[in-house]
């Protein structure tokens, strides 16, 4: 009898040890996938949550998190009002889902570049906000490999060369957002 004890005492030890081993590998796995995550697929995972906020240096853009490219975000700030954000503006980000479930989206092959080049095709009038969130409001006349030349307008004025108040380069580096009107 006592060696039946004895046995049973061993088995539910080395079952318990067991089960630690395996907590303990799940958690260094769960560690391990987590640190392959980038931001970008975070945000992937995350295309049509409402209430995601992008904090850019001294200010806050929330709303539904439309799409995502390699470097930039769409972010509805209210309806029918998408902002397009540079990631590389971008301090944090709030209002995502645990985890990161598979993306069931297609990233964008497009870089910022190419989405400001649809707008300037489209002589849309915009405004862009800078890192400090300064707006100018104008039309894209060119889109270099790094930066932006904005013809400045006001936003109720078509682009017109009587119009045009100045010409505006921003670099890509020091954009915040740009915002059709």
């Amino acid at each position: 009898m006592r060696w039946d004890r004895l046995f049973e005492d061993l088995e539910a030890q080395l079952g318990l040890e067991d089960a630690r081993e395996l907590s303990s590998e799940v958690a260094d796995r769960t560690r391990r996938e987590r640190a392959l995550l980038d931001l970008h697929t975070r945000l992937l995972a995350n295309v049509g949550s409402a209430g995601v906020a992008l904090r850019l240096p001294g200010r806050v853009l929330a709303g539904k998190l439309v799409d995502v490219g390699p470097d930039w975000a769409l972010l509805e700030t209210a309806p029918e009002r998408p902002v397009l954000v540079a990631l590389g503006a971008v301090r944090a980000v709030s209002g995502l889902g645990p985890g990161a479930r598979t993306a069931s989206v297609v990233a964008k092959r497009f870089a910022l570049g190419a989405a400001l080049r649809a707008l300037s095709r489209d002589r849309a009038v915009v405004e862009v906000a800078d890192l400090d969130g300064r707006p100018a409001t104008g039309t894209i006349d060119v889109v270099g490999a790094d930066h932006l030349e904005l013809a400045e307008h006001a936003a109720d004025e078509s682009r017109r060369a009587a119009n045009v108040t100045g010409r505006l380069l921003v670099p890509f580096w020091s954009l915040g957002s740009v915002r059709r009107l």
